[in-house]
């Protein structure tokens, strides 16, 4: 098991980007992140302070109207829209705790969901997200945390489709099965096994 030791600066750094307000109001901006099931990155960015909703998803793929049941045909991957107020919360931050939430070394898929429906991907909205992410992206590589390169693509945000009814909020619906589901899928385990104590940096404990 890889742990690494920069517990201070990293979720310090990162709760500081979140933790900034300014005083003047600003509309809310949108965020859409690709990090295998979509009922845990809703889970997980549901936690952030600053974040205001969150929807899973499907984009990426070359249908219309994608389902459950035919999205992995259509070259769509599951996804989360973010919708979060800036004065609380940058894209850069969130760009943070999206890296430290998932696998971005695995090109496969996320932990014991496999496929390319299952992988992970930055979609920007604009050339500001597209070049924060690449930087962010950047960094990441240069800072030597991973010791396998970050294979997660960034790319241009495309039509985003809202998954059924019965998958939002699926945490909150179904406790006892997700919580089986995340566990037995090994997603924890394997997040913190990579990140050490920067794992899972900028969520909240609720």
């Amino acid at each position: 098991m890889n742990v690494f030791k920069l517990p201070q600066a990293a979720a310090a750094a990162i709760l500081s980007l979140i933790a900034v307000t300014s005083v003047f109001a600003q509309d809310t901006d949108a965020a859409i992140f690709a990090g295998g099931c979509f009922w845990c990155v809703e889970s997980d960015f549901d936690k952030v302070p600053g974040v205001l909703s969150t929807t899973s998803g499907y984009t990426g793929g070359n249908t219309d109207k994608p389902t459950y049941k035919n999205h992995h045909a259509g070259k769509h991957r599951e996804a989360v829209e973010i919708i979060f107020d800036p004065s609380k919360v940058s894209y850069e931050a969130l760009l943070e705790v999206f890296w430290r939430s998932v696998d971005p070394t695995d090109a496969g898929g996320q932990f014991c969901d496999r496929g390319h429906s299952y992988s992970t991907a930055v979609y920007a909205r604009n050339e500001t997200q597209k070049n924060g992410a690449r930087l962010s992206k950047e960094k990441l590589m240069a800072s030597g945390v991973l010791k396998s390169p970050i294979v997660t693509p960034i790319e241009d945000a495309a039509k985003f489709w809202p998954a059924e009814g019965y998958h939002q909020d699926y945490y909150k619906k179904n406790p006892i099965r997700y919580k089986y589901y995340r566990t037995s899928c090994g997603r924890d385990k394997r997040v913190k096994s990579l990140w050490g104590s920067q794992a899972h940096a900028g969520i909240e404990k609720k």
